[in-house]
């Protein structure tokens, strides 16, 4: 067998051998990069949240908007939130009956239940949450009130009154 025809196979070999190094060392500068440099840096810290409210399957929108007539829930996910040192503040709302979590089906780990205060006016307004020595907010609004209070001679549904 000549040099020329034993060619094809020693490059074959040749090319096998490279790919075999180059993938070896691609492994290895992996290894090398888990266990040095910045991924081994301090994850970031997660994310606090604080809403008013929580969508659901069936309604959308809830969130940061006060329901009137309804019963309104403050929520925060603030890792290490617990009783005596995680409060929520709002110029309008009233907070009651703190809960600490998790919850099911709620990415949250506290929740108050929120009062609006008398006479509140429709806008936006400020929901904080005081959670391991810092503040977080965001805004919700206050819709306008709905009209309670039917005007005296106006048309009442059901009564027979718009009957010919």
């Amino acid at each position: 067998m000549t040099e020329r025809d034993k060619g094809p196979r020693v490059r074959k070999r040749a090319v096998f051998v490279a790919v075999v190094a180059i993938g070896t060392v691609a492994v290895a500068g992996q290894a090398v990069a888990a266990t040095e440099g910045p991924a081994l840096a301090s994850a970031p810290a997660p994310a606090v949240t604080v809403q008013l409210n929580q969508d659901t399957a069936a309604l959308r929108g809830l969130v940061n908007h006060f329901q009137r007539g309804e019963s309104n829930v403050a929520l925060a996910d603030c890792p290490g939130a617990k009783a005596g040192s995680t409060t929520f503040s709002s110029p309008v709302l009233k907070f009651t009956n703190y809960d600490f979590g998790p919850f099911i089906g709620v990415h949250a780990t506290v929740s108050a239940d929120a009062d609006l205060a008398p006479g509140t006016a429709a806008g936006d307004y400020p929901l904080t949450v005081a959670c391991g020595g810092k503040t977080y907010s965001t805004t919700f609004s206050v819709p306008a009130a709905q009209v309670t209070k039917v005007p005296a001679g106006a048309a009442k549904a059901g009564d027979g009154s718009l009957a010919e």
